[in-house]
């Protein structure tokens, strides 16, 4: 019984200690609201009820998927060791269990990894990490509901991004 006893105490602690260093994005976006240096907002679903005819309806059914999208960064100011910090932290929290990389790129001098968590067919977050040595470090959550891959892709290309961005003129209705 002894023994048991031991093993079973010495099961908790180990566990205890580990699961106190993985840190989750969630973690990592709460905290990261009380540092200095950092940009962080929250952009509502509610934005992304678009009521023109610039885009298709499957895209705007599209976004209807899409609950909200949380934002941090770390602008680069002379700031280049907490730059490193941060994105080596990020770069931790994204190479576990939890997240599963869909594409890298590199843009004007930035390396984005867009990650996702759920089921292939029913994405409920997408990630979009990025840093830059002359930009800093962010990343982007985007929570939905089942969103689907397949109709995220068709969407960007009625966005129209492209190797240059977004075309942002598609939004100019929001800031009326």
């Amino acid at each position: 019984m002894k023994k048991i006893t031991t093993i079973l105490i010495a099961f908790i602690v180990a566990f205890s200690f580990t699961s106190c260093n993985d840190e989750s994005l969630q973690s990592y976006l709460v905290k990261s609201q009380e540092k200095s240096g950092f940009i962080t907002f929250d952009v509502p679903a509610s934005i992304f009820q678009i009521k023109t005819d610039a885009i298709s309806a499957e895209s705007k059914e599209t976004l209807s998927s899409i609950k909200k999208i949380n934002v941090v960064a770390m602008p680069f100011k002379d700031n280049a060791t907490e730059v490193e910090a941060e994105k080596v932290q990020l770069e931790k929290i994204l190479s576990g269990k939890t997240y599963k990389s869909i594409m890298r790129f590199n843009q004007k001098g930035m390396k984005v990894s867009m990650y996702y968590s759920g089921k292939e067919d029913a994405i409920d977050e997408v990630i979009m990490f990025g840093y830059g040595s002359k930009q800093g470090v962010g990343v982007a959550r985007i929570l939905g509901d089942g969103m689907n891959p397949a109709k995220i892709v068709q969407m960007m290309g009625d966005l129209k991004l492209d190797a240059s961005g977004v075309n942002l003129d598609q939004f100019k209705f929001l800031m009326k």
